[in-house]
């Protein structure tokens, strides 16, 4: 596997490493439209501070977009970007690359 790669699917690895951004990732999946940060913070059950800090993180990955809208943010999946981290989980453990993963 090449090294840049390797890096990319670490960023998802550990974009997921931890507990509440996988509600956050699970809660916009299945909500299937965009959410703002307090809808967020009041189905995740924790502070604002933190759900920003999440999103921000979820975000640099590309798991979640963002779209601006005035002075709200609405958070939504990037299906795209999701649906390639099961086939990195495959490669990583070894089994054939079927096309390099491309997170739009």
């Amino acid at each position: 596997m090449p090294r840049a790669e390797a890096e990319e699917y670490a960023s998802w690895f550990k974009a997921l490493a931890d507990a509440t951004r996988i509600q956050i990732v699970s809660l916009l999946a299945r909500s299937r439209r965009p959410m703002t940060v307090g809808e967020i913070v009041d189905a995740a059950n924790v502070g604002q501070s933190t759900v920003s800090h999440h999103l921000k993180i979820l975000a640099e990955v590309r798991f979640v977009l963002v779209d601006r809208q005035g002075t709200s943010s609405l958070y939504r999946i990037n299906d795209n970007c999701v649906s390639c981290f099961p086939t990195a989980a495959d490669v990583v453990m070894g089994k054939p690359v079927p096309a390099p993963p491309t997170c739009e």
